[in-house]
């Protein structure tokens, strides 16, 4: 149950990070994590910026959704503790 605990408030504390790049510009994500790993383009015209790191022999993986106009508007995380 403690490691339980702890994986949920370090699930909590990434979410609270990366909430503060939305509605933030392309360039300024750029500026701290660099060119992203992968870019996947959707059928509504956004861009997936994906970002991937091993820790632990565990992949995280994060990916921002940028509009049009090159904005964060979206993100996911998996595995990024």
């Amino acid at each position: 149950q403690t490691v339980s605990k702890t994986i949920d408030e370090k699930t909590l504390q990434e979410e609270k990070e990366l909430s503060k790049w939305l509605n933030k510009p392309e360039s300024e994500l750029k500026i701290v994590y660099g060119q992203p790993d992968k870019v996947e383009f959707s059928e509504t015209r956004n861009r997936y910026y994906i970002y991937s790191s091993k820790k632990y022999n565990i992949t995280c993986v994060r990916k921002f959704e940028l509009s049009p106009n090159n904005m964060v508007i979206g993100f996911t995380s998996k595995n990024c503790f």
